[in-house]
């Protein structure tokens, strides 16, 4: 089973941040710097929220706020749920799945260190499904590696 260690070995460890008081049009402009759909929100060292375009699209966009006048904190999504580096893709998945959410902190000692989405775990899944069906039909055709 794939780990979310070996998941940010693949795709690299970068995350990036913004504080809770910033405005949603400085978290916007960013994650499109930097072609991200999702910033975690980090107050004093400690992870407080995610901010995602879906927050912008169903808690600014459809309500009627605008995002210059809108901080982060007023609209990101908290708690925080979270995963360590020895949690695997499958666990993963199911935090996903259970509580709704896409992205994942991964924090370990109160220490970010990255972040994983549902199109990481996604791919490291089906990474997983390819292997064990090509070793599966290595098996039945008797070529055993």
């Amino acid at each position: 089973m794939m780990t979310v260690k070996e998941i940010l070995d693949a795709k690299g460890d970068k995350v990036w941040t913004i504080g809770p008081d910033a405005k949603v049009i400085d978290a916007l402009k960013l994650m499109a710097d930097k072609r991200v759909g999702a910033l975690v929100v980090v107050e004093k060292g400690c992870v407080v929220g995610v901010f995602s375009e879906r927050d912008y699209a169903r808690k600014v966009v459809l309500e009627g706020k605008t995002s210059k006048d809108t901080p982060v904190k007023d609209i990101m999504t908290s708690p925080v749920y979270g995963v360590r580096r020895e949690s695997t893709a499958e666990e993963c998945m199911a935090l996903m799945t259970n509580k709704h959410i896409r992205h994942l902190p991964v924090c370990e000692n109160d220490k970010l260190l990255g972040v994983v989405s549902i199109g990481d775990v996604v791919k490291s899944i089906m990474t997983e499904q390819k292997i064990t069906i090509e070793n599966l039909q290595n098996y039945i055709m008797g070529k055993y590696v």
